[in-house]
């Protein structure tokens, strides 16, 4: 057997059984926290009302301050073909490597093996994040 074909197969099922073990892992051992703003404001709805008006503007403050942070290095509003183009990359990347699967499989033309690989491994990581 070709090593190329054994690394292919490999990598396909490593991207595509990765995804869905993570998860099980994630969910297994590490134990889901109650501890969340919806459940603070509940408790303090029904405990203490007179204390839910500033705990919420505090949240939005502390939300506000972390959403700053993360865009902190965007200047102003991204345009809406830039936010549409970064939400198509993972998608295009899939369907191209459908593409270009296909086309070799019909014999148009020959695709390098290790483009075939990584074709296999791009549609194995997204299949597998279906997966979960």
């Amino acid at each position: 057997m070709d090593p190329m074909t054994i690394i292919t197969a490999a990598g396909t099922i490593i991207s595509l059984i990765i995804p869905p073990v993570f998860d099980f892992i994630k969910k297994k051992f590490i134990p889901a926290t109650n501890d969340t703003p919806e459940a603070t404001m509940g408790t303090l709805a029904t405990t203490k009302p007179e204390t839910l008006g500033p705990y919420t503007e505090a949240l939005a403050k502390w939300f506000d301050a972390q959403t700053r942070y993360f865009n902190r290095d965007v200047s102003g509003t991204p345009s809406l073909w830039v936010i549409n183009l970064r939400a198509s990359i993972r998608p295009l990347c899939v369907v191209g490597s459908f593409i270009i699967l296909g086309l070799d499989a019909i014999k148009w033309f020959h695709v390098d093996p290790a483009v075939r690989a990584g074709c296999f491994v791009i549609i194995g990581n997204w299949l597998g994040s279906r997966i979960v």
